[in-house]
């Protein structure tokens, strides 16, 4: 991140900026619209018209991906730097614990979503509904909870600019 001289007549202005684009990445739209997409499906017992069965559970399988990825860079690099000065990141509190019961509910959502791909199981949308259920409340706290922990205002307690323009996101 870089930002030219004098772009910022006070410093504070400039970790607004700079703060500003992490919450942003953790909220990824992606997310949004996937989980929108897929949901909408379920709760309307309908896929895309747009989209094959396949299609339909392979953007699934994707999410969960993606989500399995975002997570594990969070905790193996993001959350134990944090930590060092935001209690909100370390070991023992909400953010990992959220992840953890995130986690629970997305690995038998992407089994299932895996189940139905080799033919094991047949794609029932209530059912599918029924698992995204299981997480979808935390998953959206969890997110919800991100941004408000890495927002300007709160990173100003923990960090100077200097040290946020530094993080290594």
């Amino acid at each position: 991140m870089e930002f030219a001289v004098g772009a910022f007549e006070n410093p504070m202005n400039e970790v607004t900026s700079v703060a500003g684009e992490v919450p942003s990445m953790i909220r990824d739209v992606h997310y949004e619209q996937t989980w929108k997409l897929l949901y909408s499906a379920c709760s309307n017992a309908k896929r895309p018209q747009h989209m094959s069965i396949r299609q339909f559970l392979n953007t699934g399988l994707t999410f969960c991906n993606h989500l399995h990825t975002h997570h594990s860079i969070e905790e193996m690099h993001v959350f134990p730097m944090l930590a060092k000065k935001m209690p909100a990141f370390s070991q023992h509190l909400d953010l990992l614990a959220q992840h953890k019961e995130i986690h629970t509910g997305l690995d038998k959502f992407q089994t299932y979503l895996e189940d139905c791909i080799s033919g094991e199981r047949e794609l029932r949308m209530e059912e599918m509904k029924s698992l995204m259920d299981g997480f979808g409340s935390v998953l959206w706290t969890h997110l919800d909870d991100e941004v408000e922990q890495l927002g300007a205002e709160n990173m100003r307690k923990y960090w100077t600019l200097d040290e946020i323009k530094d993080m290594q996101f």
